[in-house]
């Protein structure tokens, strides 16, 4: 018995569109077909020399003679002396902290040493440098590059905050007062307080509207800081949203859990024959009339009102220095992140 084929040009039993759609269906089968399961290849790996990386390093920064002088190369001397405190601490990181030991790998290759990573760290925030730069000049990855500045970040914060991320002690405040009385002429101010905002370049689409504010233009986040006459911040509050103003990142900052939980030092501190048990802050017009700021007045007329507000505007600028000079030395702050 002779097979029989719907989808034959000759059969006349199916009518034209039949036979396109058999026709089709044909076709397609045909052309579809399964493609073979691609093999696992291994990425080539790079021969980077990581030897004559540190040797470069070392040449241009911490010889005796080295390549970069002061006379020179100011900025590049400026990384430089970053670079030497960065290598007493990587000394000191050798025992407690494996990562910046240096290390062998199962195939007798060395790693790179202490000082590379630390220094490779330091290019991406002092000089907002790309991972890119550092795989030219040491011959470090950027996976490496950015581990190293996650690594170094987490060694200093776990080595240095019982000293530097703490609150202010009662010895502390009496020495602020003390500052600020001599420079300023405010007795009891513990420091001048302001926000101020740091452009987020890679944002969430879907988040661009909860980060951006109308001022900006631009997505950002929220940095609260109290600073002191010597540039040290005393408090910080970083990753509000930056659509947020002033007193809103006010609202969610932690700065007045102890004053409203009673926790906070009794520093007291006398003015015109009147004691008072806590210090105060300077701060803009947009903060809220509370007791614990100081502001300076919209409309002077009298002359010592006057005064006060150019003598309150003038210390004021202790926290605007502040952000000044940490964006000026860490460019990743000054630049979109």
């Amino acid at each position: 018995m002779e097979h029989f084929d719907p989808f034959h040009p000759y059969n006349h039993d199916i009518d034209e569109d039949d036979m396109f759609v058999g026709m089709m269906y044909q076709y397609v089968t045909n052309m579809i077909s399964l493609e073979p399961a691609p093999q696992l290849t291994r990425r080539a790996a790079l021969n980077r020399d990581r030897e004559e990386g540190h040797r470069r390093l070392v040449h241009d920064y911490f010889a005796d003679n080295s390549v970069y002088q002061p006379s020179d190369f100011k900025k590049k001397v400026s990384f430089a002396e970053k670079c030497v405190s960065t290598n007493s601490q990587c000394n000191g990181k050798q025992v407690p902290y494996e990562y910046f030991q240096l290390r062998y790998d199962a195939r007798g290759k060395r790693g790179f040493t202490g000082l590379q990573k630390c220094v490779a760290a330091i290019k991406l925030m002092a000089l907002e440098e790309s991972p890119d730069s550092i795989d030219d000049y040491m011959s470090m990855s950027k996976r490496t590059a950015r581990e190293s500045l996650y690594r170094l970040v987490r060694g200093v914060i776990e080595t240095f905050s019982a000293k530097y991320l703490r609150k202010p002690s009662l010895n502390d405040m009496q020495q602020l007062y003390a500052a600020h009385e001599e420079r300023h002429g405010f007795p009891g101010m513990i420091g001048s307080i302001d926000c101020t905002k740091w452009i987020w370049r890679n944002f969430p689409v879907a988040w661009k509207g909860q980060y951006t504010s109308g001022h900006l233009g631009s997505p950002s986040l929220v940095l609260e800081a109290v600073a002191s006459q010597d540039l040290r911040i005393w408090h910080a509050f970083f990753g509000v949203a930056g659509s947020n103003n002033d007193v809103n990142v006010l609202d969610q900052s932690p700065i007045f859990q102890d004053l409203l939980t009673g926790k906070a030092p009794d520093a007291h501190f006398t003015v015109n024959g009147h004691e008072y048990k806590f210090g105060y802050y300077l701060t803009d017009g947009i903060y809220q009339p509370y007791s614990t700021f100081v502001k300076a007045f919209r409309h002077p007329i009298e002359p010592r009102d006057k005064l006060f507000k150019r003598r309150q505007e003038g210390a004021r600028k202790d926290v605007e220095r502040a952000f000044g000079v940490l964006k000026a030395n860490w460019h990743i702050i000054e630049h979109a992140a």
